[in-house]
């Protein structure tokens, strides 16, 4: 049984296995990602009612523009598709999106979806959801850095700074720009997979690990809960002994 006062403040999933979800059926990769979108919507209310305070997806790495045209356009489709249909309830239930990478590059009309979320839900107070889109863990790091480098340049950091992991730390996406967004407690990868795919490297230093062989798109809030009471049995101890 899940402990209603133990759910983990920050929980990040890699929503894997869309395309080999419509393959399975004989249906195009949209059909995976459309179903993929569907099971996301549903995770994102399971989070809030459980009294999950942030939930990262990564919903479109910086790697997944080698993928087709299509694929990649259609993809962007259903961001426009899914704050159309889902933002006003989003609103309506407190929930704040925030955006990890760099999301202007993306089609334009996809961008003026994403910054009508930001907007129209920035004062919300409940869940923070945030969507890693074509994000990727290690040009964030290097994004950071260069941030650092060029507010010394410009005087906003003294010369003599020593650069340790709380400013690198507030450099990244999860950092000041977002609120300081704190650590996931727990990754979550669905399709059995066992990696990490280029997604919150510097965050995940202490973040414990649940992988599971259901294609995202039939990964239910029931498997959800399971994953979580899983991680609650484990003992964290972040280099420390007892």
């Amino acid at each position: 049984m899940i402990d209603k006062n133990r759910i983990p403040t920050h929980i990040a999933i890699i929503m894997d296995g869309n395309g080999r979800w419509a393959a399975k059926r004989g249906l195009p990769k949209m059909a995976g990602h459309n179903a993929g979108m569907l099971a996301m919507k549903e995770i994102v209310k399971a989070s809030d009612i459980l009294g999950v305070k942030y939930l990262t997806v990564y919903a479109f790495s910086t790697e997944n523009w080698k993928r087709s045209q299509d694929e990649v356009g259609g993809i962007f489709k259903l961001v426009v598709k899914y704050v159309d249909s889902e933002l006003a309830e989003l609103h309506q239930n407190n929930v704040k999106v925030k955006i990890l990478g760099d999301y202007r590059v993306v089609p334009k009309v996809a961008v003026d979806r994403l910054e009508k979320s930001l907007e129209t839900t920035r004062n919300n107070t409940g869940l923070q959801f945030n969507i890693a889109l074509n994000y990727g863990s290690r040009a964030e790091i290097v994004r950071a850095v260069n941030n650092i480098k060029r507010d010394v340049e410009t005087g906003r950091l003294t010369e003599d700074i020593e650069i340790t992991e709380e400013i690198i730390s507030r450099y990244l996406y999860t950092g000041d720009e977002n609120g300081n967004i704190p650590d996931p407690d727990l990754i979550i990868r669905t399709s059995g997979e066992e990696r990490l795919s280029n997604f919150m490297l510097w965050q995940s230093a202490y973040s414990e690990f649940e992988f599971t062989d259901v294609l995202w798109p039939d990964f239910t809030p029931q498997e959800y809960e399971k994953l979580i009471e899983q991680y609650q049995k484990r003992d964290r101890r972040f280099g420390g002994r007892k």
